[in-house]
């Protein structure tokens, strides 16, 4: 059913987003990835990608905390793909500091990224979805979106308001063809994780894989990490047939963290 259309995915050259830019492909979808990468890193991905699935895959360097740029991602993807028939927002990044030291700029900067970028691209979508009668809107969220933790408030905030407009895109447009879901993640086994074990290992004198469950996991019923492939196959998922009926919901993959 996904053969053919047209994805979006902001935050997409490493981590979740590059896994179900894959996920997407591999169902038959050309992809538009985004992210700041190493040189050359972007245009092996596209190859690689394009030449396992037989898709059309291209790259935007976009800055997501501009909001010009966040709308003219989509304007971009539309001219190389044709349309954006799915849209992944998904770009995030994490400052952490209690509020009394929080820097202004931190603050706007991880607010314009999770939060602004999420509204400005889906403005800029939505248009097309509509005329055609389909579309796919899905938001990374977090366990975050829900719940709360000192010393993250730019983080928290914006997770909380991306649940809030995931629920707000959804009722305005539920007769047009086009779902607008969220997604709530938990501690998921991404770079950003694995470079801090090495560390943590020795703070803790132990070993990296119990430094994961000692620091990272402590609150996870399922004591395991979360594979970005998981988070791939959730959002592949609510793009199916099978989830048309599925919007305005934020659909928590955390290992039961937000159960208790």
């Amino acid at each position: 059913m996904l053969k053919g259309k047209n994805a979006l995915i902001t935050g997409s050259t490493s981590g979740m987003g590059l896994a179900t830019a894959k996920a997407l492909a591999n169902e038959g979808c050309n992809v538009m990835i985004n992210g700041f990468a190493p040189p050359g890193v972007p245009e092996r991905l596209c190859k690689e990608i394009s030449s396992e699935s037989g898709v059309k895959v291209l790259y935007s360097s976009a800055d997501l905390s501009k909001p010009e740029e966040a709308r003219k991602i989509v304007a971009d993807a539309i001219e190389g793909l044709g349309s954006v028939d799915i849209l992944f927002n998904n770009a995030g990044l994490q400052f952490v500091a209690p509020i009394t030291e929080f820097p202004d700029d931190r603050w706007d900067y991880l607010t314009s990224v999770m939060l602004d970028s999420v509204f400005h691209a889906t403005k800029a979508a939505l248009p097309g979805m509509i005329s055609r009668g389909w579309g796919r809107i899905i938001n990374t969220s977090s366990v975050h979106g829900i719940v709360a933790s000192p010393h993250k408030p730019a983080y928290i905030a914006a997770k909380h308001g991306v649940a809030g407009l995931t629920k707000a895109v959804a009722l305005e447009v539920a007769e047009a063809g086009v779902t607008c879901n969220a997604i709530g993640p938990g501690l998921t086994l991404t770079d950003v994780i694995l470079k801090q074990l090495p560390a943590q290992a020795k703070i803790h004198n132990c070993s990296e894989e119990e430094a994961l469950k000692k620091v990272f996991l402590a609150q996870t019923p399922t004591r395991r990490a979360i594979e970005p492939e998981e988070i791939a196959g959730t959002v592949v998922f609510l793009c199916s047939e099978a989830a048309k009926s599925i919007t305005g919901t934020m659909i928590m993959i955390d290992g039961g963290y937000t159960a208790r």
